[in-house]
């Protein structure tokens, strides 16, 4: 809705901050009065015209207690939504904006198992915004089943729409990192972005929060009883329901990526002037990044690259969770599988050859000892 053209109406300015746009009613030199709401929406061209008029924003009506906007608005206040990671909770509140304003004065006990069939289908161009839809859906449902507030789930036996072939982000091999650090050397803040990914294996939301003030002294006790000191990121995952902690040494190639900056006063990560950005901002900007060093590549799918590194390497399912913030064993375990796969087919060939049984893959690199400098 965004990049359609708007009427012009007087007085009214716009501002974006942090990604959000942001409405405004000021008249001549007088104090701004901010406008709430979906921009050409009813309350906000009632908001808007007191506001010319010099009056209070008349207050929303309250919804009805049958209705949809009712029942997601007592679910947004539940111990169920306290308990969904950050991520899951603004991208659900951008899905049930869309649900209000299209069916929110519906009663809620009138959805039924077609009407959420046809919302999926409606979708279905986008399948990942159909199950984020469908993945909604069934967190209110199920909530209001459980707090005795609905008989039945409409959501109960609808299936996601099948995954497109080769759907998802595709993941970057050693040569597209060579070719983004040959484009964008130390002293860039383009530099500071890949080695801040691509040695801490966080996600977009994590990464753009990463400061210096997450940096400690760690000590760790090894399998052997030895205990070892190390510089480390310990922080607590944007997006895991759990608020996974982890911890994350602080490598060679991250820290002279920062030695070299530039970086900002809280946030390694920055833009032009050395402001935090949002993990949207920082997506789009680092995709731009990637197009200029010919990499058609996005931020997530550095992360499948380091994934795949740490189980070529020989990393556990258990040691693939702890470090990346996953849970449940599903993700480690395919980068697991396919890492033992290939290791297997070699065996086999070696056998066959007769070279013998043991045939490891090499590493990317040589390994490198950490060491212990004082912060």
């Amino acid at each position: 809705m965004d990049g359609m053209p708007r009427p012009h109406l007087p007085y009214l300015q716009r501002q974006t901050a942090r990604g959000k746009v942001i409405w405004y009613v000021r008249k001549g030199d007088g104090q701004r009065t901010r406008i709430r709401g979906e921009y050409g929406s009813d309350p906000f061209m009632a908001a808007y015209r007191a506001a010319v008029a010099g009056l209070d924003a008349p207050e929303p009506a309250k919804p009805s207690s049958a209705s949809l906007t009712w029942l997601i608005e007592r679910y947004s206040d539940s111990s169920a939504w306290r308990s969904l990671a950050p991520a899951t909770r603004r991208q659900r509140e951008n899905i049930f904006l869309h649900v209000k304003q299209s069916a929110g004065d519906k009663p809620y006990k009138a959805i039924t198992r077609k009407a959420i069939v046809e919302g999926r289908e409606r979708r279905r161009d986008t399948p990942s915004q159909a199950r984020n839809f469908l993945d909604a859906m069934r967190g209110l449902f199920r909530w209001a089943l459980d707090a005795e507030i609905v008989d039945s789930d409409p959501t109960a036996g609808v299936k996601n729409p099948p995954k497109r072939m080769g759907e998802g982000f595709a993941a970057w091999s050693e040569t597209d990192v060579a070719k983004f650090q040959k484009k964008w050397p130390l002293g860039t803040r383009e530099r500071v972005w890949l080695e801040s990914i691509l040695n801490t294996g966080l996600r977009r939301g994590d990464v753009v929060q990463l400061g210096r003030q997450h940096l400690r002294r760690v000590r760790v006790v090894r399998e052997n009883g030895d205990v070892i000191e190390l510089r480390a990121f310990v922080l607590k995952t944007e997006k895991s329901r759990y608020q996974t902690e982890v911890v994350i040494p602080l490598l060679p190639d991250l820290e002279s990526a920062i030695d070299a900056g530039p970086c900002g006063d809280l946030a390694i990560i920055c833009g032009e002037r050395g402001n935090p950005l949002t993990k949207e901002s920082f997506g789009n900007m680092f995709r731009e990044a990637c197009n200029g060093a010919g990499v058609k590549k996005s931020a997530h799918g550095l992360r499948k690259l380091i994934a795949t590194r740490m189980a070529n390497a020989g990393a556990t399912v258990a040691e693939l969770e702890a470090a990346l913030g996953w849970h449940g064993g599903t993700m480690a375990s395919h980068y697991t599988k396919t890492a033992d796969r290939a290791r297997l087919a070699v065996s086999a060939h070696a056998k066959l050859n007769g070279t013998g049984d043991e045939h490891p893959i090499p590493s990317h690199r040589k390994p490198r000892t950490l060491t212990s400098k004082k912060q």
